[in-house]
């Protein structure tokens, strides 16, 4: 996790020193950028849950503050605060869960923790499981948590690419698959179909955006959910073996393994995609781009490169891991395992799409044809990172992390290995074949709106699930926290407290005004009585 976390972030950064080159807030950006890999540099380090957490705040926090990068645009400033909300909400549920760890074992330390674990495995419940998962759901963006992922596209190409690469949601995998011998065989079942679930919906909804760096984050959730689902294959098979040695369980190798090589690919195509914005004036519809392909032939040939790692090409970095995680759900669960087949030619196919309309046809806007090659801070990082994307599904480059880890893992002549190698060229190659057939780069519309516009339009509004949170929030919550301030601030506030104590100072003052008689013959009396109550209390008779 360290080597992709610090050789990515490194060459975002680079990259970023040509992208961010005359923005009046490169400062800041950087700054943000120095705290977000400090941040999570925290997360892979810590040792025990409690400093753990306040890193995964802290990656919170940077996230908001690098999307909000342009807080002019009010379409950052609602993506950031989005982002924020909706991890609330999941960290929420890691924190409890955290503190129910702590009740039931006593220890906030992972390896001890581990141990207590592993000796009294009745402790472990659903409940558990479930409050660790919803850490896992907002910072790796699982339904129904997985809303502030497309938006936080407002944010630079360079966080985009961090955040979806390497980064922000890598650091909800990497946790679950750390702490997997916590949960429970409910918990897992749950985790498994959410991740399945989220696979398969990311990448139809992809077909509906327009947006290159949309598209793009919608590939990013499908993975995720690959990843997800591992976890959950994998079950707790894991263990510590003589002096203290991790054992990994199959289902945490194989999410790893997809982690490490998305990693490279992912950052490759989105440093590309910001490669496009840098030179086409920020154009982000992909159906006002076209033609690139002989203006920028660099960052088209690295393009490709990475479409045919992330599509699953045979012998690529994304080949390996894929075909890890599909066998794995070919041992397990075959209803997981067509999803996720399935989802991996829908990967080849809106990639396809992508790469199609945007690289070849003729330019559709001036600024298409206005475009350039970018510079060497830019174009270094593509090559670097394409070579990580052919050369990282091999074991040697991890060295030994990832053998024998993935039991009953196919040769490379078993059937089921060549017919993934098969099915590899198909999703990939056969991907771009249908999408130059359906996406014809000759046009200027989207195929499939035009030939299926309700179905389009459902896509494009991600099956109206922000929708149906926007009207959540007008409807219920914005009505209840109304009548709610309503009575805090009008009732208990100003009408009991303010307006209380007010009336009651009033009160006070006619009754100390009743016993101002003017009558010296009161005054005695009172005097009297007053004297002889402190009489009796000095004697003690009260």
């Amino acid at each position: 996790m360290l080597l992709v976390l610090i050789v990515v972030g490194f060459l975002v950064q680079v990259f970023s020193l040509g992208y961010m080159k005359g923005d009046p807030g490169k400062a800041r950006f950087f700054a943000g950028l120095s705290f977000f890999m400090f941040s999570m540099s925290g997360i892979i380090l810590a040792d025990n849950l409690v400093l753990l957490f306040i890193f995964w705040e802290l990656v919170g926090f940077s996230s908001y503050m690098l999307i909000n990068h342009y807080y002019d645009l009010p379409a950052a400033v609602s993506a950031s605060k989005k982002a924020f909300v909706v991890n609330r909400i999941g960290d929420f549920g890691l924190l409890l869960g955290i503190l129910f760890i702590n009740g039931q074992f006593g220890t906030f330390d992972l390896v001890e923790l581990e141990a207590k674990a592993r000796a009294r495995p009745e402790l472990l419940s659903t409940t558990l499981g479930l409050l660790l998962f919803c850490g896992v759901l907002g910072k790796s963006a699982q339904m129904p948590l997985h809303v502030w992922l497309p938006d936080a596209m407002e944010g630079p190409t360079p966080i985009s690419a961090l955040i979806n690469a390497a980064r922000m949601v890598a650091a909800g995998i990497y946790v679950t698959g750390g702490d997997l011998f916590l949960m429970s065989r409910g918990a897992l079942e749950v985790i498994l179909w959410i991740g399945t679930i989220t696979a398969a919906f990311a990448a139809l909804v992809a077909f509906g955006q327009k947006d290159i760096k949309r598209i793009l984050a919608f590939s990013t959730l499908s993975q995720l959910g690959y990843m997800v689902a591992a976890l959950g294959l994998g079950g707790q098979d894991g263990s510590r073996g003589e002096g203290g040695q991790v054992v990994v369980s199959a289902g945490v190798a194989a999410a790893m393994f997809h982690l490490a090589t998305h990693g490279f690919g992912k950052a490759l195509l989105f440093l590309n995609a910001g490669s496009i914005l840098h030179a086409c004036a920020h154009e982000r519809d992909i159906f006002r781009l076209g033609g690139l392909s002989g203006r920028m032939k660099l960052t088209f040939a690295t393009f490709t490169l990475g479409l045919l790692a992330m599509g699953g090409f045979p012998f690529l970095s994304g080949f390996f891991s894929k075909d890890t995680i599909l066998h794995l759900a070919q041992e397990k669960n075959l209803s997981v395992y067509f999803i996720l087949l399935g989802t991996a030619a829908l990967t080849g196919l809106y990639l396809g799409r992508l790469y199609v309309v945007t690289f070849f046809g003729k330019p559709r806007s001036h600024r298409a044809e206005r475009a350039g090659e970018s510079g060497l801070s830019m174009t270094i990082p593509l090559l670097v990172l394409g070579v990580l994307s052919a050369i990282g599904g091999y074991g040697w480059f991890f060295g030994d992390t990832f053998d024998g880890v993935i039991s009953g893992l196919p040769s490379g002549g078993s059937s089921f290995e060549t017919g993934m190698i098969v099915a590899g060229f198909l999703f990939s190659l056969g991907g771009v074949l249908i999408a130059w057939l359906v996406w014809n780069p000759k046009r200027r519309a989207d195929a499939l709106e035009a030939k299926l516009p309700g179905l389009f339009r459902a896509l494009a509004a991600r099956m109206y699930i922000d929708d149906a949170y926007d009207g959540y929030v007008k409807k219920v919550q914005d009505p209840f926290s109304q009548g709610l301030s309503f009575f805090l601030d009008r009732l208990l506030v100003h009408g009991l407290m303010v307006r209380g104590v007010a009336g009651m100072v009033g009160l006070l003052g006619i009754l100390g005004r009743s016993l101002h008689l003017g009558s010296i013959h009161a005054y005695i009396y009172w005097f009297a009585a007053g004297m002889l109550l402190l009489g009796a209390i000095a004697f003690g008779i009260f």
